[in-house]
This record gives C-alpha cells, sequence and structure tokens, in this order.
C-alpha cells in the first residue's frame, strides 16, 4: 500500500559535518570575519581542484559571472552594446548580467538531450559585434566545450564558462570549469559545493585576476585587499601600502565573502569526493526505478567522457498523454518538490524586453522549458528516499494506466 511521506523530499540540500562546526567555531573563537587564512585556503583549494591558477571568492556565483564580464570588458576594450552569445534555456542570472555590464545578450538554442548551448546554433548568431561566449553548465555535466573552443578560437571570441551548477567533475580528462578565460561557480545552498551564499571565479591569467579582486573589492587598488596586506611592513613599503590603500581604480562592487563561507567552503572541499560519489548514488537508483518509463519521459543523458555531479536529477516529458504540470502536481502533492526547467525568454521582464513570442525563435528551448522538470538525488537524500520518489512515480503511471 502507498503511504504520503510527511517530510518532503527537496530539490536541494546540505550535510553539516563535525568538520563544518568546528571550522567555524574557530573562525568565531579567531575574532576575524573579514578575508583571512580560512577564505584563503577556501580559494586556494576550490582552484586546486579545478587545475586553475587563481580563485577569486564573491558573495554569489551571480556576482562573480557579472565580475567576470565587467573585468574583460574593461581589459578589452569593449564597447556597451557589444554582444555576448548565451544558451535560450539558462537561469536568468546568466543574461541578467550581460544586461547589467551594459552588453548584449544574443541567445542560442540548446541541444535536445543535454539542454546545453548547442555549437551548430553558435556559429549562426555570431557578428561583429560579438566579443564572447557564455556556455553553461546546467544540471551537474559539462557544455561541448572542446566544439564551443574551436569556434572561440575561430572568431577570436573570450569564453566565461557558468560553472554555478557544476563543479568537481571531469571533461575529456579535464576538471569543468579549467578551459575558458574565467569559470564561475556558485556555492549557495543548493549546488554541489555549499557555503550557504558564495561564489567562486576562476582563471589563470593573472591581469584578470587583479582585475576580478579588486571589482569584488569596490573597484579597490590591490596593494591592500586583506587587513594583512599592511603587517609587518616598514619604510618605503609600509608608505606605499598607505599611500595607496584607499585608492579605487575601477567602478566595483562590494561582493566579498566571509571567513565564515570560508570555513564551510574548506570542510566542504574535503567532503567533495563523498558528495559526489552520493549525488552519482542516487541518480544511477533513479535512473534504474524510472527506466520502465522511457516512453514517455527523457531521462537524463550525458556523454561517455563526461562525469556528471547531478545537482540535480532533470525529467522531460515526452508524450501528449498527460504534460509536466500534472506530473509536477502530483509529485508535489506527494511532498516530492520540483522545479520547472528554467522559463527564461518566456519571464514576465524579458517579455517586455525582447518580444512576447522572442522564445517561439529558439524551438528546443521552448518545448524543452515547457515539458522540463528537476527532482532532487542530492546528499541528504538516502536510498530510502529515492525508493519512495520511485513509488509516487510508478502511482502515477499506474492511475495513467501507461504501464
Amino acid at each position: 500500500m502507498f503511504e504520503k511521506r510527511k517530510r518532503q523530499l527537496g530539490v536541494g540540500g546540505a550535510v553539516i559535518t563535525p568538520l563544518h562546526k568546528r571550522y567555524v567555531m574557530q573562525v568565531l573563537r579567531s575574532g576575524r570575519l573579514s578575508y583571512g587564512p580560512f577564505l584563503k585556503a577556501f580559494e586556494a583549494k576550490f582552484a586546486e581542484l579545478h587545475n586553475r591558477r587563481f580563485a577569486i571568492s564573491a558573495n554569489s556565483g551571480t556576482s562573480a559571472l557579472q565580475v567576470a564580464l565587467h573585468a574583460l570588458k574593461e581589459l578589452d576594450g569593449w564597447r556597451d552594446g557589444d554582444e555576448v552569445l548565451v544558451p535560450a534555456m539558462t537561469f536568468i542570472a546568466t543574461s541578467n548580467v550581460v544586461i547589467q555590464n551594459r552588453l548584449k545578450p544574443v541567445f542560442v538554442d540548446i541541444d535536445p538531450r543535454t539542454y546545453h548551448i548547442d555549437p551548430k546554433d553558435i556559429e549562426k548568431r555570431i557578428t561583429p559585434r560579438t566579443r564572447a561566449i557564455m556556455p553553461v553548465h546546467l544540471f551537474g555535466v559539462s557544455a561541448d566545450m572542446q566544439a564551443i573552443k574551436q569556434i572561440a578560437k575561430r572568431h577570436k571570441l573570450r569564453i566565461i564558462e557558468d560553472a554555478c551548477q557544476t563543479a568537481a567533475v571531469s571533461h575529456r580528462g579535464e576538471p569543468v570549469g579549467s578551459e575558458g578565460d574565467i569559470a564561475c561557480f556558485s556555492t549557495y545552498i543548493a549546488h554541489i559545493v555549499t557555503t550557504g551564499v558564495g561564489g567562486m571565479a576562476l582563471t589563470n591569467d593573472q591581469g584578470i585576476a587583479l582585475k576580478m579582486r579588486s571589482l569584488v573589492n569596490h573597484g579597490r587598488d590591490n596593494i591592500y585587499i586583506s587587513a594583512d596586506d599592511d603587517k609587518g611592513l616598514t619604510g618605503k613599503k609600509l608608505t606605499e601600502v598607505m599611500s595607496r590603500r584607499f585608492n579605487f581604480v575601477s567602478v566595483g562592487y562590494s561582493y566579498r565573502l566571509t571567513e565564515l563561507e570560508g570555513a564551510l567552503g574548506l570542510a566542504e572541499i574535503k567532503n567533495i569526493s563523498g558528495n559526489i560519489a552520493v549525488r552519482q548514488k542516487n541518480a544511477k537508483l533513479l535512473l534504474a526505478l524510472l527506466k520502465p518509463y522511457e516512453k514517455y519521459l527523457q531521462l537524463p543523458w550525458w556523454p561517455e567522457h563526461s562525469g556528471h555531479a547531478f545537482m540535480m536529477f532533470p525529467i522531460v516529458v515526452t508524450t501528449k498523454r498527460f504534460t509536466r504540470d500534472e506530473l509536477a502536481r502530483w509529485l508535489e502533492e506527494r511532498n516530492v518538490e520540483t522545479r520547472p526547467f528554467y522559463s527564461l525568454l518566456g519571464q514576465p521582464v524579458y517579455r517586455r524586453l525582447f518580444g512576447e513570442y522572442a522564445a517561439k525563435r529558439y524551438p528546443i528551448a521552448d518545448w524543452t522549458q515547457k515539458n522540463g522538470l528537476f527532482v532532487g538525488c542530492h546528499v541528504e537524500l538516502k536510498s530510502k528516499d529515492i525508493k519512495y520518489i520511485g513509488n509516487v512515480f510508478k502511482e502515477f503511471f499506474k492511475g495513467k494506466k501507461l504501464q
């Protein structure tokens, strides 16, 4: 007999371990909350995990993306109205930061299986004003970076990887987020590495790193970013720091993290392999439980050369026998939380900015966002929870007489 769960099974979550608590207590006992040793160590470990030289922490993945574009616009001399290619289905922050930098987002349709920006559609959208491609690594797996890099090289375009939903997995033997000019990650609560709020920008270019570090700190002169930067100095060196430490060289932002997020992030990095393994185990079980319904559902697919971190478990309804919203309502009424795929150009603000029917120009993205939803497979969920989700689907199809 099917019995409804009392506790909602959410789309995201985190596990707070004794190590998280110990590191946070060390910060509190130290009395140091501003940028310091924990946050610096978190940046270093995050960069190492993704095979990058430089890491710049920020207060969100969105802030990291905004600063990344701002840095390239300033360093490369882009003009207002220059274009950045973005997928036509992604979380709205991806394209918002383009607009906020007074640049123009140019949308590109997506691949129907991976839901990533479609390389075959990219070159059709390039114009003389195109300056960058912003691929998004959705749901825990990489976009097709090999093809994207080839296009960028041919057209001399920058690449900013939006890796907010994907971390700590590989793509063709390289860490996701290690192939563009800049890669940006989110450490928000539902993401792969969790600090509550937060983000990270990674690059191998020292000049870009210095500019992003400055922008995160109000556009400040990099000679003085941390309270430790004048410690132990004397003579001419101290005088130089004193004369420049309140100089501002760009119109920047207050996008800083604290030592508390650094402590949580350092604990997350130490647990990352185990956390990814739990997500993959949950996804494997859910794939097996939902396989009988492949006639009606498109389940997650990814190429053999890519790892999958399974930030969430995406599903697309491929039949006309029932709708995505019917399935979502059934799941929600039985305490399985869902989210619809990202309706980007269908959002009220984007309908005003880009036209009421703009979404129709990107048929794959339009179809996918209308028929897609995702459920959780995160580290808080146990095998019994995944089996419960499988049973909720089973009861749905039984009621529809589609088994």
